[in-house]
């Protein structure tokens, strides 16, 4: 099985992660680059809703802004989590303030909610840029449990 050619829908979480983990950068950044990008980021962030872990977040009220490039035409996708009451839901439009904005390529995406990539690691190295609350940015990956490839 290939990352060009796997079908996302109904595909186990743990298996896509053990895909992305022996995909070669290339290839992913390549697919990401494609037709087959919204499928597989609207997988990945839906994925992350039922991967959130509320008694790990309790009472925080925030709007995050995932911002994620290397779009075709250059420009990113944004995509909108509001946490409140131990809820995580997705907005389809960004439009609320964000408490928190995580900017980063697609395929660094990839690697980080399949968890072939660490949050910190991915900062460390320029490749994931935050914007806002510090705290929340600290806290926020610990929100949810990634699966382990």
């Amino acid at each position: 099985m290939s990352i060009h050619d796997v079908r996302v829908d109904g595909l186990d979480p743990v298996e896509f992660a053990r895909l992305v983990k022996r995909t070669p950068d290339n290839q992913l950044r390549e697919v990401m680059r494609g037709g087959r990008r919204a499928e597989i980021l609207d997988y990945l962030i839906g994925g992350m809703l039922s991967a959130f872990r509320p008694q790990v977040a309790g009472r925080t009220r925030a709007v995050v802004h995932w911002r994620i490039g290397d779009r075709p035409d250059g420009g990113v996708d944004t995509y909108q989590m509001v946490i409140a009451d131990g809820v995580c839901t997705l907005s389809p439009s960004a439009d609320g303030q964000p408490q928190l904005t995580l900017n980063l390529a697609a395929a660094d995406f990839v690697h980080l909610v399949t968890g072939n990539a660490h949050a910190v690691m991915l900062v460390m190295r320029g490749r994931l840029k935050t914007r806002g609350d510090l705290g929340l940015t600290a806290r926020f990956p610990n929100f949810f449990a990634a699966p382990r490839p």
